[in-house]
């Protein structure tokens, strides 16, 4: 067992009062915002914010997701929802959907999580929203926070960030952060992990105001692939993104409300490799509209239109695509029920290649009954377009694939109720079966058997259920709260009757929360069973973490907080083994040996503003420090203009 402790000391300038006795620890996570048009079915979860050093943490608090990692700060951060895959997820920050037309996988590690307010899943949309926090003043026009963390495996976290409230309704955020970690983890026999190195700086400015927000956003990254440990690599990877995003919502009158979006960015992949050297460049411009339309109280009627231009520009093809999306839908509310009916229009436009179009309808009813009890289901078609990989990838590519269909169905019920005036008891129950066609498999070519391609020849039913069971009570100065999350998924290729790959079937998580005045425990236990890696069952793995707080207000020199993380208390071990191909995107096949033993002890860190090298590799046999005890101080000076 290996205990390692660390230190980290950082300044806080926010606009509180001096008296204040009962600081908040985390103000800048103490305003939820979500982006939502209103024109579709959606059945929604936020999920809590606070406690994580990545964005992959938010998301593990729920049960129904599933996060995949290939390692460590220099692995692809993937997600997917229900028995699909990552393409099938859809990404947005601020309202504004994430793009990556070359390999359909968005990058979670290209989100800073210091700076996220609140994560919306959106079962029924299959899409995960981040977004911004917005600056809080408490007293004063300025709210600065700035943070310095380092950890194991020669990490740094230099964080800033800038508050300034122009007027009453207009404020801007500027901020920046960084992250370089050496990720020389040891992993058994006096090996050290090589080429494991991550840099990245990421930078934003925000302009908040009463009904629009302007975000500038860059992020880069210089990292290293180390493949296995049976293969070394000494190839290397370097990502650029940058982009410029708005959103208007006015509301003109009570009868009409108008929503406008626009984004430019651009994303270059350097790739560099003892195969070659390889370039990937992704142009994006997007701009969205949104009517609603309050008919009677009872009557909304809701009409978008959206458009998105892809442009790719790389060492192996270049292909260009516009996407066209319209959607209407009306909304019913009358009593104790209410309905919602869309019909969208999808349309992908490629040049120099066939078009692609899909018409979705979606369908949802909710019954609303006294004393808290809800009970709703939704029903919505969906569609996911080929990616320019799986289309024109030389070599490789089928310029004839179909879009894969899906219909997505649910029930739930959900129940709240108060007990007295301090607890409050809230159950939910939620099933799902969700079927897919013309799923996108590989397979060899009618030609040559060992050339493979893609093919509309799969077909995956998922079905399952997500149950959850918690209480409340909140008195005077007490907080407290747990619940218990259950996930069963069964999710199988009807191709081949195998299991979809690193998806479990079974998902526990039980966490309780207490706060005294200003001092705060959080416990999360896991467990994750019934995994496949597409060649067998892995072994079952639970974890069990824990997070201790206390704030201090020093009257004159401002606040002082403490915070103590304890990781993977109970010294699990599992097995990870993966299977991704997608060039540019820090991937690489799995060195599959059977019989091996691959288990390995991982890594997981936690702290307010720190960040660790996870030592997840991508494939190999791993034993690395499993407990790991973190104390980290705040000290805050508050100043009042």
């Amino acid at each position: 067992m290996l205990t390692t402790i660390l230190l980290s000391a950082g300044l806080l300038f926010s606009d509180l009062p001096s008296g204040l006795e009962e600081p908040v620890l985390d103000s800048l996570h103490a305003v939820t915002i979500t982006a939502d048009k209103g024109l579709t079915v959606s059945r929604k979860d936020t999920l809590d914010v606070g406690n994580v050093h990545s964005v992959s943490e938010i998301l593990l608090k729920s049960s129904a997701v599933h996060v995949g990692d290939n390692g460590g700060h220099a692995g692809l951060k993937t997600v997917s929802l229900r028995g699909f895959g990552s393409a099938h997820t859809a990404i947005y920050v601020d309202g504004l959907r994430v793009g990556n037309v070359q390999s359909g996988q968005n990058d979670l590690g290209m989100i800073d999580p210091e700076n996220v307010g609140s994560v919306v899943v959106d079962y029924a949309q299959n899409s995960i929203s981040f977004n911004t926090a917005r600056p809080v003043f408490e007293n004063g026009p300025l709210a600065t926070r700035v943070s310095l963390s380092g950890g194991s495996f020669g990490t740094w976290q230099p964080y800033a960030r800038f508050d300034f409230r122009l007027s009453e309704n207009l404020s801007l955020s500027a901020n920046t952060a960084g992250l370089f970690s050496k990720g020389d983890f040891s992993y058994g026999d006096g090996l050290v992990r090589e080429n494991n190195d991550l840099s990245q700086v990421r930078a934003g400015l925000d302009l908040f105001g009463k009904d629009f927000h302007v975000k500038a956003y860059f992020n880069g990254v210089e990292r290293g692939t180390p493949g296995s440990t049976a293969w070394p690599s000494e190839d290397r990877q370097a990502d650029r993104n940058a982009y410029l995003q708005g959103v208007l919502t006015r509301n003109f009158s009570s009868l009409y409300t108008l929503y406008l979006s626009g984004k430019a960015s651009y994303d270059d992949i350097f790739y560099s490799s003892s195969y070659g050297d390889s370039r990937y460049g992704q142009t994006e411009l997007q701009l969205n509209s949104a009517h609603n339309f309050q008919i009677r109280n009872w009557w909304k009627l809701s009409l978008a239109a959206d458009f998105q231009w892809y442009g790719l520009k790389s060492t192996n093809y270049n292909a260009s695509r516009l996407t066209a999306f319209s959607a209407l839908a009306s909304s019913f509310r009358t009593g104790l029920l209410s309905a919602d009916i869309a019909l969208e229009y999808n349309g992908a436009f490629d040049h120099g290649a066939l078009s692609r179009h899909a018409l979705a309808p979606s369908l949802m009813a909710r019954l609303t009954l006294p004393e808290g009890l809800d009970i709703s289901a939704f029903a919505r078609r969906a569609y996911r377009v080929p990616t320019f990989n799986e289309l024109y990838y030389v070599g490789y590519g089928n310029p004839d694939l179909r879009p894969e269909d899906a219909w997505l169905t649910d029930m739930a019920v959900d129940y709240v109720r108060p007990l007295g005036n301090s607890f409050s008891l809230k159950r939910k129950l939620d099933v799902f079966l969700n079927l897919l066609t013309d799923k996108i498999t590989s397979a060899p070519t009618p030609e040559d058997p060992n050339i493979w391609a893609p093919y509309n020849i799969g077909k995956v039913r998922s079905a399952g259920m997500d149950a959850m069971a918690g209480i409340c009570y909140n008195r005077e100065n007490w907080k407290c709260s747990a619940d218990v999350k259950y996930s069963y998924l069964s999710s199988i290729d009807k191709s081949n009757g195998t299991p979809v790959p690193y998806t479990a079937r079974n998902v526990v998580l039980i966490n309780a929360d207490a706060s005294w005045k200003t001092w705060s425990l959080n416990a999360l236990w896991q467990l994750r069973s019934g995994r496949s890696d597409g060649y067998g069952d892995l072994p079952d793995w639970n974890t069990l973490d824990a997070t201790f707080a206390k704030s201090f207000m020093l009257r004159k020199a401002g606040n002082l907080a403490v915070k103590v993380s304890v990781k993977n208390i109970l010294d699990c071990r599992w097995k990870e083994n993966r299977r991704q191909v997608v060039d540019g995107n820090n991937c690489s096949d799995v060195d599959l040996v059977q019989g091996e033993d691959r288990s390995f002890r991982k890594v997981l860190l936690l702290l307010f503003s720190f960040k660790s090298p996870a030592a997840m590799p991508q494939h190999s046999v791993l034993n690395v420090p499993f407990v790991n005890l973190f104390i980290i101080f705040y000290f805050s000076y508050y100043t009042i203009f």
